[in-house]
């Protein structure tokens, strides 16, 4: 299993937007046959920074997913909105191994 972190700055004026745009990217992601998991996370102390925390079974999955039409249409949606470009950063998973305990 691979996660991914991506860490995005929105412009102020595009927050809500943002999270409108991203809601929809969550909902088309999660019906992916590799998805695992896809959360969307705002930080309390700065609310133009959020975290994207995708987990997906494969390189392959993951592959997938950046061909989707709803990812394809998100990423072109946002682009102008955010401050700076967004930083995706994968991970291993170590623990837990178990799938059902996602």
């Amino acid at each position: 299993m691979i996660v991914t972190a991506v860490t995005v700055y929105v412009k102020p004026e595009h927050v809500e937007d943002f999270k409108a745009a991203t809601r929809t990217n969550h909902e088309g992601s999660i019906k992916e046959a590799g998805n695992v998991r896809f959360d969307v996370l705002q930080c309390i102390k700065d609310p133009t920074q959020f975290l994207l925390y995708e987990a997906y079974e494969s390189e392959e999955a993951i592959n997938e997913h950046k061909n989707t039409a709803h990812y394809k249409k998100w990423r072109e949606i946002v682009e102008p909105w955010m401050a700076k470009p967004r930083q995706g950063v994968p991970h291993r998973v170590i623990c837990p191994e178990e799938r059902g305990l996602w």
